[in-house]
């Protein structure tokens, strides 16, 4: 018996290597049909299912492999992170792209840390694993990381708006000199590092690194204002994705490397995307410094906003034909999509076409608008991206804007010195009719005032997106009497 015992145990111990390979061949499929999955609104539930199936396959069979004999450790930060994780999990919608943010952070100081850790344990213990090409790949992963955490962490206390932190770019004289000369010293610092691995400088020198990638983390998101913080958020997943890339290599684990690879191309897919949308290049958004409030000139010309009420408008919305509404931050912020979503079925009842006008970088974050929308549950049909809406423009009747601002001022296509020149819009100045719901008279993120709002056609309502939308569907219900 206690032979076919010890046969058994040597059998399953030969094996644990073939079955943990396959564990994480099939965590990569689930990886790569969650991407697939969420590309459609359609299937998005499932590819979240399998994404979250395919890292709790993942996270299994790299503590079931054979060199993990210290479980403790591996349970206690899982049992640590049960309770911050239910609580990101049940923020808000309108903080997704704050709680997106600090996942990167995350994601960022564990691949700093182990890549620290790795090195400080191999300069010790095991000199001779610290060759050119792992040496190299610890230098990036922590230059990688710790920015990126750093950076995460500005940019979502940013999106917070904590009183602490201004949204607008912080910026002074020589400021992009001495960023790129704190990214040039860290790279050197790299380069020496890889050089010279062994030697007795190495270790003072590793931590300057760290001091200089934590710090060029915060350096590199606090001149960029709220504007662009779509698109740094998918720049800081791309960075986050080549960090855990690296830590792959670095820990000869094939699957961190496949889904580093699949986060780190995604993150840099949608940061393509959006710098599109805005007209504009990384290198712009990283040191362009967009969101500059822009000061008047003395004695310019004082243009007037024209204050409308909601019974006037509905009035109005009652005999369109065609209404467009355009959903932005505003209706974010007052979580007003519930009430968007009772004006659309009082609209539909009447027989009025209603089109949702989508654009890449409304909101906070890539998608934003279209979550929102869904959690209310309005068909995805009408949700129109913005290069197809701008043809039915010229026949809308109504165009009602929710909280957008720089995604439908019409300077980005007239006016050659604004910030936004050249940033595709939405045409909403084409519709015959346009009511903006806005909660001041504050500019957007780009901190320029919105032609669109001082046309003859524009009136305005001023108040809470959620409560000027309920006023709206009062008059519109059956029960009223205007």
């Amino acid at each position: 018996m206690s032979n076919l015992l010890m046969v058994a145990s040597v059998t399953l111990r030969s094996l644990a290597p073939h079955a943990v390979e396959l564990a994480y061949l099939i965590a990569t499929g689930l990886f790569v049909l969650s991407l697939h999955w969420m590309g459609d609104p359609k299937t998005a539930r499932r590819g979240v299912y399998a994404g979250a199936g395919g890292m709790a396959v993942a996270v299994l069979a790299t503590w079931a492999r054979p060199e993990v004999a210290r479980h403790l450790w591996v349970l206690l930060p899982i049992l640590a992170a049960i309770v911050p994780g239910i609580w990101l999990a049940k923020v808000p919608l309108t903080a997704v792209p704050q709680r997106t943010a600090l996942s990167h952070a995350f994601g960022g100081l564990a691949a700093g840390l182990v890549g620290s850790a790795k090195f400080f344990y191999w300069l010790h213990h095991q000199p001779e694993m610290l060759t050119a090409f792992r040496t190299g790949a610890i230098v990036v992963e922590v230059l990688l990381g710790f920015l990126t955490f750093t950076g995460s962490i500005i940019a979502a206390a940013k999106l917070q708006e904590v009183k602490w932190l201004p949204q607008r770019p912080w910026v002074y004289k020589g400021q992009n000199v001495v960023n790129l000369l704190a990214f040039g010293v860290a790279a050197v610092l790299g380069a020496l590092i890889v050089c010279f691995p062994h030697a007795t400088w190495t270790p003072w020198a590793f931590a300057a690194l760290i001091f200089l990638s934590l710090n060029f983390g915060w350096m590199l998101v606090m001149p960029i204002g709220g504007a662009d913080m779509p698109t740094v958020i998918a720049i800081l997943n791309a960075y986050a994705g080549l960090a855990a890339v690296a830590m792959g290599f670095v820990l000869d684990n094939k699957l961190l490397i496949t889904a580093g690879a699949l986060d780190g191309s995604s993150g840099l897919i949608l940061s393509i995307i959006m710098c599109k949308a805005m007209n504009r290049s990384f290198f712009n958004v990283l040191f362009g410094a967009f969101g500059q409030v822009q000061t008047k000139a003395a004695g310019g010309e004082q243009k007037d906003y024209k204050p409308d009420t909601a019974e006037n408008a509905a009035a109005i919305l009652s005999e369109a034909s065609l209404v467009v509404i355009v959903p932005g931050y505003g209706m974010a912020v007052a979580q007003a999509q519930h009430k968007v979503r009772e004006l659309y079925d009082q609209l539909r009842r009447r027989g009025i076409t209603v089109k949702f006008a989508i654009h890449p970088v409304a909101g906070r974050m890539p998608g934003h608008m279209n979550v929102l929308l869904a959690e209310a549950e309005i068909p995805y049909t009408d949700l129109v991206e913005m290069d197809e809406i701008n043809t039915d423009m010229s026949q809308c009747d109504v165009c009602l804007v929710l909280g957008a601002n720089d995604v439908v001022n019409p300077a980005a296509r007239s006016d050659t010195k604004s910030p936004i020149f050249g940033m595709p819009i939405i045409d909403a100045d084409k519709a015959r009719t346009v009511f903006a719901v806005k909660r001041s008279k504050s500019p957007g993120f780009a901190g320029i005032d919105n032609e669109l709002y001082f046309l003859d056609k524009t009136w305005m309502l001023f108040g809470d997106a959620k409560a000027v939308v309920g006023d709206l569907v009062k008059h519109l219900s059956p029960q009223s009497t205007h």
